[in-house]
């Protein structure tokens, strides 16, 4: 139903605008989908639930706890015009169907599905005499020597409940050795000890048998009270709020700032409760008292609590016929022996991860050993384990290049490995930045500075993800490498800007938050708009993981207004409401959930029939535009550009199979073929056109 509008229409009205929250919601029902489609090889529909279950502990970690800040502190309503204490209540019943379809697909599908596949995950009331004898013997030399549990009296008050434990709560009858009546106890499970356990097949039976650690301490518990009647065991675990604040402005060091935030994340407040579905309503309520939590924020639990850790099995079980059928990645069109040769004759563009990012570390790794090579920058957000990255960030310092790292340290829980990043990176002699005060340093760019005759040339790299191996091969992303001098000119203005000694900047080809890229997207949505009253067709498309700046939001409802075609395609959350009579009826809004995340960030502009197309490290959300340092760049090169159109736009306008259409409501419809019409997958045209 559309929303009532008066004739003359406020484009600020709430109800033109979705509740950011709620959306993120309808895209983990989307994951969980991808979960439930039988199409899916059984192990991958494994993987999806886990993706389902942690992605919503994150939600909980952030966003609502996000929301539970505005609730007691106040501050201005969201554009939705949605007030917290409301939204809490909307967040929690749509939560409470997610758990629940997830819960109800693990016990009556997924589980069952695999059972008869030959991967069996044991459940306490499934095991045989042979398979307990063993599982009571792990529990007494492995798990009683570490555990300790706590009896709940005057003297030993409720502990502290680290975020996302495990814990059981036991309730006993009785007296101990101090003649204590027997009340109640709190046990940890050891963070030591692997969630799920294989057993070994000459006690299973089975190649592939696997036992949740909170089966195994539940079963078992009466172990730790000797001389007491344990008389329900109950697992539980508490999500707290993971949000960090460190007043920037107020720090001399922010590092040492940040590991101190670091030290009491565990334990901040509370904003989740999930428990065994048959605990006593009596002990819920000491749990809800002592978390300080409200009763919606309860999550009764039909199965372990913490199922996403059943993702453990996938790497356990080696099993192909149950997975992806893997690919081969490609790597660019770049000459290794002669890299800047390759790039002084045109630029070189990679799409991740059907093209490889061995590519950009080759790149980094022939720069760090190339006696003309004076100078490396680079920004880092997100890096993963043991990184080349990093490997030959310092080969390069060590070679007497001089190296420049803009280090996020705030990147949203890798803090802690970013901080041993940046010590590693000064110890070898790189120069490191934390980038600029109040402002995320997101952008991913890197700068190679190269004595070429008389003259230095300058060699950059952009792209839209991170420079992380590991997530270069399950993520969606485009790598732009270039020699072209305005573009290097603009990178090298950027990093010197970033180090505090630049003043305001007018750039020649980039775009970039917090300076021009909001201003530069209003323009050239404002020009599309005028475009399509002129009669020049107006079209816009965009692909991007999130959609909520309201400013970029009211200028798409103008555009489609004056008769502009808007066809978005928004991964995650999208605070847009399309098809809105007299407002948004040109904008379309699809999602894409398939094999691998959809991550980068692509916009097309008509221009009048000149078009302009964009790459960009940045959403089209209020953090990117207005709190972030983001770059956005153009795809010059025209053959580059109709690839990338091609690739990134178009190819997924015509997804049929994995494409989602939100509607006015906010709800998601699932895109399915029109009779006639054969399937098609984006991702699957991707990989049989770039690496079959």
């Amino acid at each position: 139903m559309s929303p009532d509008l008066p004739d003359s229409i406020d484009l600020h009205a709430p109800e033109l605008y979705l509740n950011r929250e709620l959306s993120q919601l309808e895209f983990n029902f989307r994951v969980l989908a991808q979960a439930q489609d039988p199409k899916v090889p059984l192990l991958e529909r494994l993987k999806y639930l886990c993706i389902s279950c942690t992605n919503l502990d994150e939600f909980f970690e952030i966003r609502v706890a996000t929301v539970r800040t505005a609730q007691q502190f106040g501050g201005p309503l969201p554009p939705d015009g949605i007030a917290p204490t409301r939204a809490l209540e909307l967040i929690h019943d749509k939560a409470g169907e997610l758990v629940e379809a997830q819960y109800r697909y693990w016990n009556e599908t997924l589980r069952p599905e695999l059972n008869e596949a030959g991967i069996r995950i044991l459940a306490r009331e499934s095991w045989n005499a042979k398979q307990k004898r063993w599982l009571h013997r792990y529990f007494q030399d492995e798990l009683l020597p570490v555990l300790s549990p706590l009896g709940l009296d005057p003297v030993h008050p409720f502990p502290r409940i680290l975020n996302k434990s495990l814990n059981v709560v036991v309730v006993l009858e009785g007296k101990d050795a101090f003649g204590r009546n027997g009340g109640m106890a709190i046990v940890r499970a050891p963070r030591s000890l692997p969630r799920i356990i294989k057993l070994p097949p000459e006690v299973s039976g089975g190649q592939h048998d696997f036992v949740l650690l909170s089966a195994v301490l539940t079963a078992f518990v009466d172990d730790l009270f000797t001389g007491l009647k344990v008389k329900g065991a109950y697992q539980f675990r508490v999500t707290r709020n993971s949000e960090l604040f460190v007043d920037e402005e107020e720090v001399e060091n922010l590092a040492s700032a940040l590991k101190d935030e670091l030290a009491s994340r565990g334990f901040r407040p509370a904003v989740r409760l999930e428990i065994a579905e048959h605990c006593p309503r009596p002990i819920v309520n000491i749990l809800l008292q002592n978390f300080g939590l409200t009763e919606n924020a309860v999550y009764r639990i039909n199965g372990p609590v913490n199922l996403n850790r059943v993702t453990q099995v996938y790497d356990l079980v080696n099993r192909p016929e149950l997975k992806f059928r893997p690919f081969r990645q490609r790597p660019a069109k770049l000459d290794e022996e002669a890299p800047f040769n390759s790039l002084r004759e045109g630029d070189v563009l990679l799409h991740h991860p059907y093209q490889s990012f061995q590519s950009v570390l080759d790149l980094l790794q022939f720069a760090a050993n190339d006696p003309d090579v004076l100078a490396i920058k680079q920004t880092l957000y997100r890096t993963g384990k043991d990184s080349k990255i990093i490997d030959h960030l310092i080969t390069a310092a060590r070679n007497g290049k001089d190296v420049t790292v803009v280090v996020e340290l705030r990147a949203r829980f890798d803090e802690e490995a970013n901080i041993r990043m940046a010590d590693q990176l000064q110890e070898a002699g790189v120069q490191v930045m934390y980038g600029v005060v109040g402002y995320k340093t997101h952008a991913k760019m890197m700068l190679i500075v190269r004595r070429e005759g008389k003259k230095l040339q300058r060699y950059a790299h952009l792209g839209t993800g991170n420079y992380h191996a590991g997530t270069a091969r399950a993520y969606t992303d485009i790598g732009l490498m270039t020699a072209d001098p305005d573009i290097g000119a603009d990178v090298h203005d950027i990093f010197h800007q970033l180090s505090g000694l630049a003043p305001t900047i007018k750039l020649r080809r980039l775009l970039q938050s917090p300076f021009t890229l909001h201003k530069g997207l209003l323009r050239m949505i404002g020009r599309e708009a005028k475009n399509a009253r002129a009669g020049k067709g107006g079209h816009i498309i965009a692909k991007m993981n999130a959609l909520n700046e309201p400013g970029v939001i009211r200028a798409l409802y103008e555009a489609s207004q004056a008769g502009a075609k808007i066809e978005l395609i928004v991964r995650g959350a999208c605070c847009l409401r399309p098809g809105v009579p007299g407002v948004s009826d040109n904008i379309t809004v699809r999602s894409v959930i398939g094999r691998f995340l959809e991550h980068s960030r692509v916009y097309w502009f008509r221009n009048g029939g000149t078009p302009e197309i964009f790459c960009s490290s940045a959403d089209w959300m209020e953090r990117n535009l207005m709190r972030r340092v983001e770059t956005c760049f153009p795809i010059l090169d025209p053959g580059l550009a109709a690839r990338v159109f091609d690739e990134e736009l178009a190819n997924y306008l015509a997804d049929n199979l994995n494409a989602w259409q939100l509607r006015e409501d906010g709800s998601y419809g699932r895109i399915s073929p029109p009779e006639g019409e054969m399937p098609y997958s984006a991702q699957g045209a991707l990989l049989a056109k770039l690496c079959g």
